[in-house]
């Protein structure tokens, strides 16, 4: 008896293998962070070059199968490259756990989402007081080569600040730039991740961050009404021809 089980269980199994790779089914998965709340996520199959934005609780669907990779794109995490296998298709929700990009970048994102008040009163005795840096106070950049220098890395908190530095300026009654979603929607749903990767030469960490910065501008609205593919192509080449100007190394 145990035997016709294991059996059984073997030919499921194999079937459900031949299946995720024959045919694209929905993968139901989630991305998570023990420290810090998982939004704004956008999650690309290369493979099928069709891509989706998690939730604000970090769930999304795609459709996939075996060997497929899947690349996950953020603001404050690390993106991820993952090659899907069967066994991944057997769970209930398929777990990502994404790592926070730096503390840098963190501190960035949290004091752009709210407005500081400025210090009122005798400001002298904050100038007078003498600080001291130290490992804790003050977090190292870990994407900084020893050497300082970026000839073969890349620093997305400086791109971030650019970025945001620019839209601060031509939107100054806005704070919180990455707050609307839709346009990235709609964008993931009509252009594929090999658009972003070998047309527009956009690296996977800042694929979520270009498209913020397309969506702040009020052309990206008409883009979005239906038979606007192309037209939406060529404002995602304009405008990627300006965040290349930003994000630039000066």
């Amino acid at each position: 008896m145990e035997t016709k089980i294991m059996l059984l269980f073997f030919i499921l199994f194999g079937q459900i293998s031949w299946g995720q790779i024959g045919a694209r089914i929905i993968l139901q998965g989630q991305v998570r962070n023990d420290l810090v709340p998982v939004e704004n996520v956008i999650v690309f199959n290369a493979n099928s070059n069709t891509g989706t934005l998690a939730n604000q609780y970090g769930s999304f669907k795609i459709q996939a199968k075996a060997n497929d990779t899947l690349v996950i794109s953020s603001l404050m995490f690390k993106s991820k490259k993952i090659v899907l296998k069967a066994k991944d298709f057997i769970e209930s929700k398929f777990v990502v756990e994404l790592d926070v990009f730096t503390n840098e970048l963190a501190e960035v994102l949290v004091l752009a989402k709210r407005e500081l008040s400025p210090i009122e009163g005798n400001t002298q005795k904050y100038v007078d007081l003498k600080y001291f840096d130290d490992e804790k106070s003050s977090p190292k950049n870990r994407l900084l080569p020893p050497n300082g220098s970026f000839e073969n890395g890349v620093d997305f908190v400086r791109i971030y600040k650019d970025v945001i530095g620019v839209l601060r300026k031509n939107n100054p009654q806005k704070t919180d730039f990455y707050k609307d979603t839709s346009f990235s929607e709609v964008v993931m749903n009509k252009v594929n991740y090999s658009f972003f990767s070998n047309t527009l030469h956009l690296k996977d960490d800042e694929i979520k961050l270009f498209l913020i910065y397309c969506e702040n501008d009020s052309k990206s609205r008409v883009l979005m009404q239906p038979n606007q593919e192309f037209k939406l192509m060529d404002f995602l080449i304009t405008k990627n021809e300006e965040y290349k100007k930003i994000t630039q190394y000066r």
